[in-house]
């Protein structure tokens, strides 16, 4: 479980640009908030809501909260922070979590974050004593259709470049995986979003041809943290 910073109910009320939106405190006050996810995220923003802000540690900085947590239709706490994903990932592979599809336990793992590939970097290069490689990508999910988690929710040439990264690697012999991580505990399923990117679908689906492993996971949310990954189905489609 990862602990969130101690948190201030509010209303949130609109977005004003990509990382920063409007809330209104218990006391009547208007804040700026900043929003740390530049996905759309249009399930959180289309009304007014009930969400959970933290304060932050500059005190002299233009957006004196951060946006933790909305609650989404039906009650659904959903955790909004792009960030989180990794720090979740690196959580549950220390407690083995991901021990059956990467063959080793968790401790045999050599861990570094942001390894260098390409243009850019990926999330994980995980080395064994034996100099097998994964490379991992991890991505955050807050949508969720019908029980089912939706990526991405806006055009992304940034995710399908790491897929395409990905399969690279798995033909020059390493390991690789796309790991999903939706936000909230309502999630079934996965599937790549048929609309928001046209493109996204086919190239998971042509990363997981050569090799690169497509995983889902769904969290437990309360307010006082996130964690507790459980895996669900993943619907690559074809």
């Amino acid at each position: 479980m990862i602990a969130f910073p101690p948190l201030v109910e509010a209303r949130l009320l609109r977005r004003e640009n990509r990382f920063r939106a409007a809330a209104r405190l218990a006391d009547g006050r208007e804040v700026a908030v900043h929003v740390p996810n530049s996905g759309r995220m249009h399930e959180v923003f289309d009304r007014p809501r009930r969400a959970w802000l933290a304060r932050a540690r500059n005190p002299h900085r233009k957006t004196p909260y951060d946006l933790v947590l909305v609650e989404g239709d039906g009650g659904v706490l959903i955790s909004v922070d792009s960030r989180l994903p990794n720090r979740l990932f690196a959580t549950a592979l220390q407690q083995g979590v991901f021990d059956g599809w990467l063959g080793l336990p968790s401790k045999a793992w050599q861990v570094r974050p942001e390894p260098p590939y390409g243009e850019g970097r990926l999330d994980f290069l995980l080395t064994a004593p034996d100099h097998r490689r994964w490379w991992i990508e991890t991505k955050s999910i807050t949508l969720v259709e019908d029980g089912v988690a939706l990526f991405p929710d806006a055009p992304t040439a940034r995710g399908r470049r790491h897929l395409a990264d990905l399969c690279r690697l798995v033909r020059a012999g390493d390991r690789a995986a796309m790991v999903f991580i939706a936000q909230r505990h309502d999630a079934a399923a996965f599937a790549p979003h048929p609309t928001a990117d046209p493109d996204f679908p086919a190239a998971l689906r042509r990363a997981a041809a050569c090799g690169v492993l497509v995983k889902a996971y769904r969290c437990a949310m309360t307010l006082e943290g996130v964690g507790d990954l459980r895996e669900i189905p993943v619907r690559v489609g074809g």
